[in-house]
């Protein structure tokens, strides 16, 4: 079941309810019968099992893949340009799922 806070419009009190979704809203404060408003913050979200990672969707050989292709580039610059590690490697790119 959801938390929701309401804060009290006359007393400015917080109150934190745990509450079911086809409960109505609170309207009365408990401490001094006035008015309560919802407070509406950021939700934090938890994903839980399979397929949320970036490697969770990747098979080996296309991430050996996507290693390797860059590597020869680099190493081809590197042989060409005066300063061998002075460019950081390119992020490979994203694969794209059909």
């Amino acid at each position: 079941m959801p938390t929701y806070q309401y804060v009290c419009n006359d007393c400015g009190e917080p109150l934190e309810v745990v509450q079911k979704f086809s409960d109505d809203a609170l309207t009365v404060c408990p401490n001094c019968e006035g008015q309560l408003r919802k407070v509406f913050s950021a939700v934090g979200i938890v994903f839980k099992g399979s397929g949320f990672y970036r490697t969770d969707n990747r098979s080996s050989s296309s991430t050996s893949t996507s290693t390797t292709t860059p590597a020869p580039a680099k190493s081809s610059e590197s042989t060409s340009t005066s300063t061998p590690a002075s460019t950081p490697a390119p992020a490979p790119a994203p694969a794209a799922s059909s």
